[in-house]
């Protein structure tokens, strides 16, 4: 198993800056993919941005030049810096994980951390 620890929400006024963190902990060998997916109200969850071992990036167009991933393979931690944040931004962000297991991918979730954009 795979334990994931976020922090780093709260509560921003648009334009605003904010750093969410996850460690990861337990079973964590093979890790390969890191990322941070968002779910607000009545929405389905979506891919914010993700991170490989070798440090190859992925993002939503929607947050692409505001949001920068990065990660420690050393701690085992990804970080989402989030700039410039939108009231669209707000969602509860879950920190995911992936680790192949015997040709199978397996997803880690965290508990997730609200992130509220308002004025």
């Amino acid at each position: 198993q795979v334990q994931l620890v976020e922090s780093g929400g709260g509560l921003v006024q648009p334009g605003e800056s904010l750093r969410l963190s996850c460690a990861a902990s337990g079973s964590i060998r093979s890790i390969n993919v890191m990322g941070w997916y968002r779910q607000a109200p009545g929405k389905q969850r979506e891919l914010v941005a993700s991170i490989t071992t070798g440090g190859t990036t992925n993002y939503a167009d929607s947050v692409k030049g505001r949001f920068t991933i990065s990660r420690d393979n050393a701690k085992n931690t990804v970080s989402l810096q989030m700039n410039s944040l939108k009231f669209e931004d707000t969602a509860v962000y879950l920190c995911n994980v992936q680790r192949p297991l015997f040709g199978v991918q397996y997803d880690y979730w965290g508990q997730g951390t609200q992130v509220t954009v308002s004025s």
